[in-house]
């Protein structure tokens, strides 16, 4: 599943959305690579999940999972009951 996909899936398939995400730390192979896409990241976070406040961290790391990965984002969400 794509970023895009998961981001609001994920969410939906326990009754909520991506503006109920309260935390995300983005795991990232290179982080020149990620600081200079800066101004990228930003526009597609804010398509995606939109503007408002989430505490956030960002590691660099020497590999993922995936081969080809270059960037890997663990979320948590706090769904209202």
């Amino acid at each position: 599943m794509k970023g895009d996909d998961a981001s609001r899936a994920v969410p939906r398939e326990a009754g909520g959305e991506p503006g109920h995400i309260v935390r995300m730390t983005w795991y990232v192979t290179d982080k020149r690579e990620y600081l200079a896409a800066g101004k990228a990241v930003g526009e597609a976070y804010r398509d995606i999940i939109g503007v408002y406040s989430v505490a956030m961290m960002a590691v660099e790391v020497t590999a993922l999972m995936e081969d080809r990965a270059k960037v890997e984002i663990e979320a948590t969400a706090v769904i209202p009951g």
